[in-house]
């Protein structure tokens, strides 16, 4: 399975590199507004941060995304501590967002709002050891948070967009990256993110059909 859905991924990429668009985003505290200095519930020092990677297609009516986080409680078990626990993510965009300005949330992947409802492509899923996850969703034409996918469009290709974790001691976000358009990565790299979002798309399936019986 995962062979194939690399091969795959590899095909698309030659034929559809240069036509899609990508877009990277490094996700930390002092992106944030105002930065952000996690600590536990006793005061001590915790660290967070992570990574995404988008895809606009071609006809530039949808993108989809992988983001991985880390030191942040996906699903509320995976510490002790309640101050690191995911409470929501989403994306924000406005036409005044620069890097040190905030936004409105234009569409959310997890917790509310969820936006990735039309369908719903969102998937996360916790590491099996340590504190953080993967998400992967797919921002389609008819969603948005009382917008669209067409409405941020500009707002996004010209770094007006960020990506937000949000969490129990941060309502307002804890670890942000701003949304920039980035070079077109190598086939590998492509093919990995393609592979990796159709191997968790497959996984997704065969959870819900185990639980249809």
């Amino acid at each position: 399975m995962l062979k194939l859905a690399i091969a795959l991924a590899c095909s698309i990429c030659a034929a559809s590199a240069s036509a899609v668009t990508f877009l990277t985003a490094t996700i930390t505290n002092a992106a944030e507004n105002p930065g952000t200095h996690p600590t536990t519930s006793a005061g001590a020092p915790r660290a967070s941060s992570g990574i995404a990677s988008f895809v606009i297609n071609d006809a530039m009516t949808s993108m989809t995304f992988s983001a991985t986080i880390f030191g942040i409680d996906v699903n509320g078990t995976q510490s002790a501590d309640l101050n690191d626990n995911l409470a929501a993510a989403h994306i924000h965009a406005g036409p005044a967002v620069i890097p040190t300005t905030n936004g409105p949330v234009v569409w959310g992947f997890f917790g509310a709002p969820l936006n990735d409802n039309n369908p719903n492509d969102a998937v996360f899923t916790p590491f099996a050891s340590g504190v953080g996850g993967t998400f992967s969703g797919k921002w389609d034409a008819p969603e948005g948070n009382n917008t669209t996918f067409a409405a941020q469009l500009d707002n996004i290709l010209n770094g007006r967009a960020y990506i937000n974790f949000h969490t129990a001691q941060f309502g307002g976000g804890e670890i942000r990256g701003n949304i920039l358009v980035s070079a077109v990565p190598e086939p590998e790299t492509y093919a990995l993110l393609l592979g990796g979002l159709a191997v968790v798309a497959a996984a997704r399936r065969r959870q819900r059909g185990v639980g249809a019986r």
